[in-house]
């Protein structure tokens, strides 16, 4: 059996599934319900001077039949007193000694912090994550991503904190800037031990169409709040990769959230370098039980590569990701549709026509509603394979050898790219295209 034991900058687990900070870990109750469920760890809700939070917190993004694909909140950090947390927090490790109690904190100055840190320090605390990612509520405080926008800020924060503690601290950074680098060197050189993101995505869900509100609805008013579940996991997955092929922090452990919801997305955050994983919006949705199913799906992931720990395949991911100029442009692709599997919905071939390359036609003859791919139209770019419903109905077939090896960076050294607006070495140059009179064809 593999083992899921970690040590995280220090913070030693039982496996990689921690809770994020959020209102999963609002009390001592739920931890110790989450740990007995197999949860490896948990960053308790932000402490900080308590705050009063508003009714009606919650958004979502509802999409293809899915509940909360997105998910926004407006609730801020801790509105409970510090001391019952403290008092909480050092409950629940004299019941579970092992497990990874990291307390998330905001506060605003140096005197706050070094307080505030020996406090959680003293309950017991076995991390420091500096909540520098909150979008709402907070930032208009001076707080949360009001400092993960300010690198310079953020760095004097981290080395007032690197100062005072004695437990390993996360920096936890905000997606809301537009190259999260600049805050993770900042995190690094100020000395933190790690980094954490992404917390939410600024945003605004929706807007009532009786009160012309943003959800959630306060009052008849409304404001942005912070995205995350699965909608959001491509972002933080690109986010993640950033820091860790960066050469001045791939050395820093980081831990990954955001979308979190199965174990495929676990060993997904594991491949680009993630040394643990924060869930929220899955718990708040299916609750603490989904660690069952994570934890099962990775073992087995694990024995099935012959894998024993996490870091034989943490960061196995990041060779293969590159700049788009080092892509092969002499590999080549094609669509095959497999007429036993088709059930003649036409969808792959609404979607070439109209949003793609005109590289799927239907046949007239004998009423046939199986598609056909234009084999010399098709540029392989994916879409029918993507908006077929039948698994493997269509599947991309490979072309080229694979012995010859173009990339836009070859041709950029060679001369050979296009250079005015009517060059001949353009890429689509001589490719099919209908004729505009074409269009009005389909009139009816």
């Amino acid at each position: 059996m593999p083992n899921l034991n970690i040590d995280f900058a220090g913070i030693k687990a039982p496996n990689p599934f921690w809770l994020a900070s959020a209102p999963p870990t609002n009390s001592g109750y739920q931890i110790m319900k989450a740990f007995d469920a197999g949860w490896g760890g948990a960053v308790w809700k932000t402490l900080g001077v308590p705050v009063i939070n508003v009714s009606s917190r919650y958004g979502s993004v509802n999409y293809g039949g899915s509940r909360m694909a997105g998910f926004n909140n407006i609730e801020l950090i801790t509105d409970r007193p510090l001391a019952d947390n403290l008092r909480e927090i050092e409950e629940v490790k004299k019941y579970f000694p092992d497990h990874a109690i990291i307390a998330s904190l905001m506060v605003e100055t140096k005197e706050e912090w070094i307080q505030i840190i020996k406090d959680v320090e003293n309950a017991g605390a076995d991390g420091i994550e500096l909540n520098f990612g909150c979008p709402h509520g907070m930032c208009e405080r001076g707080m949360g991503s009001a400092v993960g926008q300010e690198p310079a800020v953020l760095q004097t924060i981290v080395e007032w904190v690197m100062e005072a503690a004695n437990i390993p601290v996360i920096t936890k950074l905000t997606p809301n800037i537009s190259h999260i680098v600049d805050p993770g060197l900042a995190a690094v050189r100020g000395g933190t031990n790690a980094i954490s993101l992404i917390n939410t995505i600024k945003s605004i869900v929706g807007i009532d169409l009786d009160t012309y509100a943003p959800y959630p609805v306060v009052g008849g008013k409304g404001t942005n709040g912070g995205y995350c579940g699965p909608a959001v996991k491509p972002i933080a997955l690109e986010m993640v990769k950033e820091l860790t092929q960066h050469p001045e922090i791939q050395n820093i452990p980081v831990s990954g959230i955001g979308g979190i919801e199965t174990w495929r997305d676990v060993v997904e955050f594991i491949l680009l370098g993630a040394g643990s994983v924060q869930v929220c919006t899955a718990v708040m949705h299916y609750g603490f039980g989904i660690v069952r199913e994570m934890k099962a799906g990775l073992e087995q992931f694990m024995i099935d590569k012959g894998y024993e720990t996490i870091y034989d395949f943490k960061g196995k991911a990041l060779p293969n990701v590159t700049e788009w100029k080092h892509l092969n442009l002499k590999h080549k692709v094609v669509a095959s549709i497999d007429n036993d599997k088709c059930i003649g919905c036409d969808l792959c071939y609404i979607a070439c026509d109209d949003g793609a390359h005109q590289a799927i036609q239907i046949p007239k003859e004998n009423g046939n509603r199986i598609p056909e791919i234009i084999e010399e139209n098709c540029v392989g770019c994916n879409l029918c394979s993507l908006v077929c419903p039948v698994e493997e109905c269509i599947t991309m077939e490979q072309r080229d050898d694979g012995k010859q090896h173009l990339t836009w960076n070859d041709k950029s050294k060679a001369n050979a790219i296009p250079t005015t607006f009517d060059d001949d070495r353009a890429g689509g140059k001589n490719h099919f295209v209908p004729t505009v009179e074409d269009a009005l064809k389909h009139r009816k």
